[in-house]
């Protein structure tokens, strides 16, 4: 059976570009017996929404401004088994939507990339080619593993049940990162073709802010890597906080560093395991850390845990005369105490 292919345009006042943009993907269509749909994801003020009904295409109107977005209503029409997604602007040559479904029948996702591609003068400001979108492709390639060159990249196809496994949250320009990262930790199977990228017509606006944008994908990121953004960081703290205590002269200062570092290095790290909770039962992600946690450590038994922590400080305290020490389990066990209720709390699902 031939595959159906829907191409989805998001678009936001694109009037000057959005009918060479349909046209061209008509063209592809016929010139390459490819059976398909063409939707307009479109939130304009201006007559792009007009222009793409009189070219005879599906426009979705849902007046909500923000790149993800777009795609996420598009996709609720989307009728095909494949589909490619790619910019309005007429920056990306759909021309080259065979190449992207060369790779289809092996692939869930096909990257469309630039950086090893043709990039004309103009296209791409400087900022953007040699630091922004390389950097951003650099630090999710080694947070999450992913091979991409060009993680940033709006010309894209995907399969639709590689789509409905992604579960797709964001809506806005991080979006692109987000598609990657998913399924990275999903470990599907990603191809890169390289393609062409044009300068956008004079007069027609770049919807792109450079460093709020550029932030949204790396806030992203560190969101999605709590091992860097909690765990790491936590265990370090901890460990810093230990070694002080066991090696370093006991005085007032040195004391009250060592417990501040053990205290907080415990409260990263258990916002870390917080955060993978959240995600493994409301996102979805698979994590090792939280089905251990689940399968050894229940609610009953973390409360006995951190009750018995609390219990043996206080005796320590009195009966060892160990104060520092007993005053460190004691708000480590306290920590456990009402960290064991909370991560109970978030690991309820819905149904």
């Amino acid at each position: 059976m031939k595959d159906f292919i829907s191409v989805i345009l998001p678009c936001r006042n694109e009037e000057k570009t959005i009918g060479e943009c349909i046209k061209k993907i008509k063209k592809v269509f016929s010139g390459n017996k490819i059976i398909g749909e063409i939707i307009v994801s479109d939130s304009s003020t201006d007559n792009s929404a007009s222009i793409a009904k009189k070219l005879g295409v599906n426009v979705v109107r849902h007046g909500k401004e923000g790149y993800g977005y777009a795609y996420q209503a598009g996709f609720k029409h989307a009728k095909g088994n494949v589909i490619i997604i790619g910019d309005a602007d007429n920056t990306y040559d759909f021309s080259e939507i065979p190449r992207l479904l060369l790779k289809a029948k092996a692939n869930d996702i096909v990257v469309g990339s630039r950086l090893k591609g043709k990039i004309s003068k103009g296209a791409m400001p400087w900022l953007h080619r040699y630091i922004g979108n390389p950097l951003l492709s650099f630090i999710l390639r080694l947070l999450f593993g992913s091979k991409v060159s060009d993680t940033q990249s709006g010309f894209r196809l995907i399969i639709r049940e590689a789509w409905k496994k992604l579960n797709l949250q964001t809506t806005g320009m991080e979006f692109a990162s987000e598609m990657i990262i998913r399924a990275t930790k999903h470990k599907m199977r990603i191809a890169e073709v390289p393609i062409s990228y044009y300068p956008r017509k004079l007069g027609s606006e770049s919807k792109l802010r450079s460093f709020r944008d550029g932030w949204k994908h790396l806030r992203f990121m560190l969101l999605y890597s709590h091992s860097l953004l909690f765990l790491f960081p936590g265990l370090i703290l901890l460990l810093a906080g230990i070694l002080m205590t066991i090696f370093l002269s006991a005085t007032t200062l040195f004391s009250l560093i060592s417990v501040l570092l053990i205290i907080l290095g415990y409260q990263i790290i258990l916002l870390g395991i917080f955060a993978r909770t959240y995600a493994a039962v409301h996102l979805k992600q698979k994590s090792r850390l939280v089905d251990s946690i689940n399968r050894y450590i229940s609610l009953e038994k973390g409360i006995i845990i951190g009750s018995l922590v609390i219990v043996l400080s206080i005796i320590s305290m009195f009966m060892l005369k160990t104060f520092l020490p007993s005053l460190i389990l004691l708000i480590l066990g306290i920590q456990t105490l009402f960290g064991v209720f909370f991560m109970s709390i978030i690991g309820i699902e819905e149904k």
